[in-house]
């Protein structure tokens, strides 16, 4: 089976009901990113930056995946298919998606602040007070502004090995997720999936400029029909 690795933004989610990672104004849900997104904000305000993620949480416990999401299991078919998401929603998952990596973290987890590598499924909201079995406490396991992304090597691992890439809902501006793009090989078709491409059609790569839940399900499609 052909591998098909699949590289997914905050567009793919879009349509499902959750927000964009950022609003024009630069703001996220009201909030500057750095109050809730970084280890300076967490250091300052435990209690606002887990409001901040809990509501997130109870959010995505409302919203369904939409046809993206459920195209790219349909693949699976006919393709060994990974999935690399910046996102932290669980949508690819619940739609079907059996490889998928989050470059970002995920929402429905949470992590020691003692230990990174102690991680546990988290479905509610995590409260002051939350502790890890150090008696630590919990936090939301996102990856933050100024923290490392562990999955990163697996990530660029996978996307080395791609016959076939697959670009949804991102602008591929954002690092380090963008630097994937390097490690394919020069031959394999690409095919780049967004309302406003931030990128031009060439031999190889195609250009569906539509919304995710449009574009994706023609992308498939036309794979499958040639599979």
């Amino acid at each position: 089976m052909k591998k098909i690795v699949v590289l997914t933004g905050a567009g793919v989610s879009a349509e499902s009901g959750i927000k964009t990672f950022r609003d024009a104004d630069g703001l996220w849900e009201g909030h500057d990113v750095m109050q809730v997104a970084s280890p300076i904000g967490w250091q300052k305000d435990q209690e606002l930056v887990l409001d901040f993620y809990n509501k997130r949480r109870r959010q995505l416990n409302q919203v369904q995946p939409n046809a993206a999401h459920l195209a790219l299991k349909e693949l699976e078919e006919k393709f060994q298919v990974h999935i690399i998401t910046q996102n932290i929603d669980d949508l690819h998952e619940r739609a079907g998606s059996k490889n998928v990596i989050h470059l970002h973290g995920e929402l429905k987890k949470a992590r020691s602040t003692f230990d990174e590598n102690l991680v546990m499924d988290w479905e509610g909201d995590i409260k002051l007070g939350d502790f890890c079995e150090h008696n630590y406490q919990l936090r939301p396991h996102v990856v933050w502004f100024g923290e490392a992304v562990p999955m990163m090597e697996k990530a660029i691992e996978i996307t080395a090995e791609a016959e076939i890439l697959i670009i949804i809902g991102t602008s591929m501006q954002v690092y380090p997720a963008a630097g994937l793009v390097d490690f394919i090989s020069d031959d394999i078709p690409v095919y780049f999936i967004d309302p406003k491409p931030s990128v031009s059609e060439n031999h190889r790569l195609t250009i569906y400029a539509e919304k995710a839940s449009s574009g994706v399900p023609k992308v498939v499609k036309n794979l499958l029909e040639k599979a």
